[in-house]
């Protein structure tokens, strides 16, 4: 690489230079490089945070009438570590706590297991705080039930089932009857399939009723 393209690098003059370009130079500074979409009409985020707000009220249902007590949007600060937690759910007869990480994009997987690690690590003291006397932690990740996330899924699958074994299925199980410490991710659609204002979270299969089925083609 030119000696003219690292100076205009160092000096931040990167509107003439490629992606690409940039990027060779990050891994060769093991220096990570995050670019940030922009939509019409506004960042990316709006249209993410709609998601995540969705399948936020769509879990909370999923708790509504149990004996489970809940914390939204659970945020902390303990020796200099500061997060938020998306939902926290406890249980007062077993004294289960379930850490749950909400995921509308599945983007950088280390980057997932590292935060829900730290969340399950810190989540009894933050549950002390309100009260709350654990027994045991356990986690769910729900990811958005969306074609990018299915394929991410697969990319990677041996590492997220090796992190996280249990599945949507499990999970509703262990809901009923919470005993001892899991951990789990599954699609939100594959946990708790329910319409939120009218409109689904994720994508849906739709089939037709037998009464709409083209009839069969003549074989000749």
């Amino acid at each position: 690489m030119s000696s003219t393209t690292v100076s205009r690098l160092e000096r931040g003059h990167i509107e003439s230079l490629s992606a690409g370009t940039i990027m060779r130079v990050a891994a060769a500074l093991d220096v990570r490089v995050d670019l940030v979409p922009l939509w019409r009409g506004g960042d990316l985020d709006r249209t993410l945070n709609a998601g995540h707000a969705a399948m936020h009220e769509e879990v909370a249902r999923l708790f509504e009438g149990t004996r489970w007590l809940t914390a939204a949007e659970a945020s902390f600060s303990i020796y200099g570590e500061r997060g938020v937690i998306d939902l926290l759910a406890y249980d007062p007869e077993s004294r289960c706590l379930l850490v749950i990480e909400l995921k509308t994009m599945l983007v950088d997987v280390q980057d997932l297991i590292g935060a829900v690690d730290r969340y399950r690590r810190l989540a009894a003291r933050i549950a002390a705080e309100r009260g709350w006397d654990v027994a045991s932690v356990s986690c769910w990740v729900l990811l958005r039930n969306s074609t990018t996330n299915h394929r991410r899924l697969a990319m990677h699958a041996t590492v997220l089932r090796h992190a996280f074994p249990s599945d949507g299925r499990q999970m509703r199980a262990w809901l009923r009857e919470p005993r001892g410490a899991v951990s789990a991710l599954s699609f939100l659609s594959d946990s708790h399939p329910r319409v939120v204002s009218g409109t689904r979270v994720g994508v849906q299969r739709v089939r037709r009723s037998a009464s709409s089925v083209d009839p069969a083609p003549d074989p000749r």
